[in-house]
């Protein structure tokens, strides 16, 4: 079992960068494939991106394709969101999550993490 553990989240403003980690506090990612949900108030959870196990296939929302990409990084059992040019609407809870699956949906992922608030303002 992996315990997911977000960090990176912040207050940056509308155009800025952010990079999400998502390491775990026991066992290893390699064996499960991880994906990145948001959750704004008052809204689902939604899928933002999510990477294979190996990480030869990533896929991202269509709301965040061309601004999102999501890597992994075995040697440092680490999951990065790299998100670029972010606008109001990426305001949410930041969620890493593994599974045995690769998949774009909640119901896929066993472990949660507690995931990490982004704030874009200005």
């Amino acid at each position: 079992q992996v315990q997911p553990i977000e960090s990176g989240g912040g207050l940056v403003h509308p155009g800025g960068s952010l990079r999400l980690s998502c390491t775990t506090s026991g066992g290893t990612f390699g064996v499960y494939a991880v994906a990145w949900f948001r959750q704004a108030p008052g809204k689902e959870r939604e899928f933002d991106a999510a990477i294979t196990q190996s990480g030869a296939i990533s896929g991202v929302a269509d709301s965040a394709r061309d601004r999102f990409t999501i890597t992994r990084d075995e040697s440092a059992n680490t999951v990065f969101l790299r998100m670029t040019n972010l606008t109001p609407d990426d305001t949410a809870v930041y969620y890493c999550a593994a599974g045995r699956a690769y998949s774009r949906s909640r119901e896929s992922y066993t472990f949660w993490g507690q995931g990490t608030q982004v704030a874009v303002s200005s």
